[in-house]
């Protein structure tokens, strides 16, 4: 499928509820680039991801082209390309016999990409957040700013005058780097270590790692797994048998 325009969008939400911001950047192939944001008062992350997306597609207006979507938002691509079509069979019902959160904005958002596919075909596409893609980037700048202050300079012009390179490429090698750490952060932890003065330490909790680094010149890190510690423990070249 062959996209001549391009939205990156992103929410943000300081709390959950709390104040929210949306924001987008819609690219009209080689021609326009088109920043739009908002806020809300109350709200959630997740309303602020799908409200993103649902106003980046009426920013297409009868535009016509294919459309992808670049969402940092699994909740909102999984949503929209797999499970509306079960909630919707079900009486907006989930597999729990629950009823769907955010079920209005759904259903507004299927209904903006049935319009929208008068005009051409809609592709979503999940990108990891904060790992360098330009607009995805810009998007979130442009949410946590609505979120907030309420506002935020946007951009309305020619893609010539558009001071940030979309075109630009993620650097794959940090890409997968910081996509590692996030996931490892996800992950239980075996034990937490500590290397202050000579001396090692394995921790249970990290409150206890925490206050015996803290303001000293140190080593520590999160380990996962027995092979992880000990992994960790060679590339520092010492031993628990060594102290």
């Amino acid at each position: 499928m062959k996209n001549n325009i391009i939205a990156f969008t992103d929410g943000s939400s300081l709390g959950n509820p709390g104040l929210g911001g949306w924001g987008a950047v819609v690219v009209f192939g080689s021609d326009k680039v088109l920043e739009i944001g908002g806020r809300e008062q109350k709200t959630t992350n997740n309303r602020m991801e799908l409200t993103a997306a649902i106003e980046a597609l009426r920013a297409m207006d009868d535009t016509r082209g294919d459309i992808e979507i670049r969402t940092d938002s699994q909740y909102v691509k999984n949503g929209i390309t797999k499970w509306v079509y079960g909630w919707q069979q079900k009486d907006w019902k989930t597999a729990t016999k629950e009823s769907v959160w955010n079920r209005d904005l759904w259903e507004i958002l299927v209904e903006e990409e049935k319009n929208r596919k008068r005009f051409g075909d809609v592709l979503w596409q999940y990108v990891a957040g904060h790992i360098g893609h330009a607009g995805n980037e810009r998007a979130d700048v442009i949410a946590v700013a609505f979120a907030k202050k309420g506002s935020e300079t946007l951009f309305n012009g020619a893609v010539s005058d558009y001071k940030i390179d979309l075109s630009k490429k993620v650097n794959t090698k940090i890409s997968a780097e910081l996509l590692e750490k996030k996931a490892r952060a996800k992950q239980k932890a075996y034990s937490y270590l500590s290397l202050v003065d000579g001396i090692l330490k394995r921790h249970t909790v990290w409150a206890e790692c925490e206050a015996r680094v803290k303001n000293k010149k140190a080593k520590f890190r999160k380990t996962i797994s027995m092979k992880d510690e000990k992994n960790i423990l060679d590339e520092w070249g010492v031993s628990f048998e060594d102290q």
